[in-house]
């Protein structure tokens, strides 16, 4: 009987069904593992983006930085090439170099009120006298004399026929832009019907006074 059990036994296992396997639990963990795996390689990837990100942001700015030193350099270059051109042109106006201007000898009297022998009269002074008087002419006005003042070494009064006053000028200014200036002055006050005045000084660049 115990043999018979047995072998009825063992018949029974070998004509038994496979035992089916938890393929469901299997998968979901590989399911899981590899969606861990997935998830790492995400977060890698976003670190390493952000960090490209941050050097293009780094590189970006240093260009910016380098851009706007470069511009105020260059700004700073052009401001003073404008401001030496200009204080050059000034210059040029105001303090005539020797030899640029064509030298006349004087043919008015001259008279210096200091030294009557008119000993210290600079040829500089003389050549400016001349140059002015041309300049007086060309414009239609007919000089009479030059008048250098007491205590000036640089002033010269002239004196033009038919104007009731004296124009001041200064041998610091190029003598042609003194007498248009005179010039205009003189077309100002005749068309505001002011026949009589003392004089008028046109010695300081873009301004002209009567009085």
């Amino acid at each position: 009987m115990g043999k018979t059990n047995q072998d009825s036994n063992k018949t029974e296992e070998l004509t038994a069904p496979p035992k089916l396997v938890k393929r469901r639990e299997h998968r979901k963990s590989t399911f899981m593992l590899g969606r861990t795996i997935g998830e790492k390689r995400e977060k890698l990837e976003t670190a390493n983006e952000r960090q490209m990100a941050r050097k293009k942001d780094k590189k970006k700015q240093a260009l910016r930085v380098i851009a706007t030193i470069f511009g105020a350099v260059v700004l700073i270059i052009i401001l003073i090439a404008i401001f030496k051109g200009l204080t050059n042109s000034n210059n040029g106006q105001n303090i005539p170099e020797e030899g640029t201007n064509i030298d006349y000898e004087p043919t008015i009297e001259i008279i210096d009120v200091a030294d009557s022998s008119n000993s210290h009269i600079t040829a500089r002074m003389r050549r400016y006298i001349g140059r002015a008087e041309k300049d007086f002419k060309d414009l239609g006005y007919k000089p009479i004399k030059a008048v250098i003042p007491t205590n000036s070494i640089r002033e010269v009064d002239f004196y033009l026929e038919d104007v009731p006053g004296f124009i001041k000028l200064t041998i610091d200014r190029d003598s042609a832009i003194s007498v248009e200036d005179a010039n205009r002055m003189l077309r100002y006050l005749s068309e505001n019907a002011i026949d009589t005045f003392e004089y008028i000084d046109v010695r300081i660049d873009g301004k002209a006074f009567w009085k």
